[in-house]
């Protein structure tokens, strides 16, 4: 079986012409991730509370109980995390902890999402 080469494959080398296909497809992809940006900056402004608790008590409950007074993670109970600061908090939602069942969220929510996650825990009622 030949190896095809540039000319094999319809491309010219020589050819010094471009097509707008090309150039195009480069501004709508350049333009794509800009907008894609953008919306994304404007949505980590908007925290929705409800669909943190909801997070919070579904997806870390997961874990940490569903009523996070503990599981195969520690209990999340405001009153067991009163000597954390939030900052503490934070970086261990989005960093997670080495070597234990504790992911990093970073991928998931923005910083600002587990700021205020953080802050929930640590001001939420006792259960």
């Amino acid at each position: 079986m030949a190896k095809l080469g540039r000319r094999d494959r319809g491309i010219d080398p020589t050819r010094t012409d471009r097509s707008p296909g090309r150039s195009g497809w480069v501004a709508r992809t350049c333009l794509t991730i800009a907008v894609l940006a953008a919306t994304s900056a404007f949505a980590a402004d908007v925290i929705d509370p409800d669909t943190l608790k909801r997070l919070v008590h579904q997806d870390c409950g997961s874990c940490h109980g569903l009523s996070l007074k503990g599981g195969l993670g520690p209990d999340l109970r405001s009153e067991t995390l009163e000597h954390y600061d939030a900052d503490v908090l934070t970086s261990v939602i989005l960093d997670g902890i080495p070597d234990t069942a504790m992911p990093p969220w970073r991928p998931l929510i923005s910083e600002e999402e587990a700021e205020w996650i953080a802050r929930y825990l640590l001001e939420q009622e006792s259960q």
